[in-house]
């Protein structure tokens, strides 16, 4: 099973991801700002993480940018989730070092679409999305 740590301040938007991520199988962990979600990967080695970037204590760039610089995390997949979705911002997360990119409100088909694909997983057959 593969984990996934959630880094989001809004408990009802941690909630919302992970029933969603449990609900297609997925074991989750939860961070609530950038500095305890370097900590939790760095414990637990997750198969991806969800990086909010605007986040008290210490935001996602940060977060980031501070993952690819060590060696035990450089490698974990990243994506960054923002409520900011203006032009240049997918970019600047790209730039930071996330692999992909989510704007808020999330789109809870496309999640699951781009956690699979950033995964490596193949998509599963007939209407299993909901």
């Amino acid at each position: 099973m593969k984990k996934i740590l959630i880094v989001e301040d809004n408990e009802k938007n941690r909630i919302l991801v992970r029933d969603i991520l449990q609900h297609f199988g997925y074991e989750t962990i939860e961070a609530i700002n950038g500095e305890e979600g370097i900590r939790m990967t760095q414990e637990h080695k997750p198969d991806l993480i969800l990086m909010d970037m605007q986040m008290p204590v210490m935001d996602g760039f940060k977060a980031i940018k501070a993952l690819r610089a060590d060696p035990g995390t450089e490698k974990i997949k990243i994506i960054a989730v923002t409520s900011f979705s203006m032009k240049g911002d997918r970019e600047k997360a790209i730039e930071a070092g996330a692999d992909d990119y989510l704007s808020k409100p999330i789109n809870t088909r496309n999640l699951i679409k781009v956690v699979r694909r950033i995964l490596g997983e193949e998509e599963k057959g007939g209407g299993e999305e909901r």
